[in-house]
């Protein structure tokens, strides 16, 4: 290592700022692209994925394939969006219901569009009962938030 220059740092030869050599930076290799498993892309797309075709469960998807279905949905997507089958989180939010209270329900099992709209327009006691839950508690997050909103304007005066 050299003796500090005055006003600077010591530095090794051929080596940048940063403290890598100049053959660290021709060595790297290019960027792969960011890829996610096939549970995790179906998980965002709101998809079930053994519902998925095979060639997007079989192999991981890319970002910039990820961000193309969002953008421009093939036909498939759109289908199983559409009628289904849903995962549980999509059924519970079509049911205007929590995961749980499905779970409460005694649904296991992943529905239809169809078979979602049929427990909408005749509804069985346990999702009335799950429903008006559900009401309630969304109700006392919202008079939580106001509560707290209402501590933090008098803090700040």
């Amino acid at each position: 290592m050299q003796a500090p220059r005055a006003g600077g740092s010591a530095q090794q030869p051929g080596t940048r700022q940063t403290g890598r050599s100049e053959y660290d930076y021709r060595m790297t290799s290019p960027k792969t692209p960011q890829t996610m498993k096939p549970e995790t892309a179906a998980k965002k797309l709101g998809i079930l994925l053994e519902a998925a075709p095979a060639e997007f469960r079989d192999q991981p998807i890319t970002r910039d394939a990820y961000n193309e279905m969002l953008e421009h949905p093939p036909v498939w997507l759109t289908e199983l969006r559409a009628t289904g089958p849903h995962p549980r989180p999509v059924v519970a939010g079509k049911l205007g219901v929590s995961i749980s209270g499905l779970a409460r329900g005694e649904i296991t099992e992943p529905l239809t569009s169809a078979e979602i709209l049929a427990l909408l327009q005749a509804p069985p006691a346990w999702l009335v009962q799950e429903r008006a839950t559900q009401f309630e508690v969304r109700a006392e997050k919202e008079r939580v938030a106001a509560r707290d909103a209402e501590r933090r304007t008098r803090q700040t005066k």
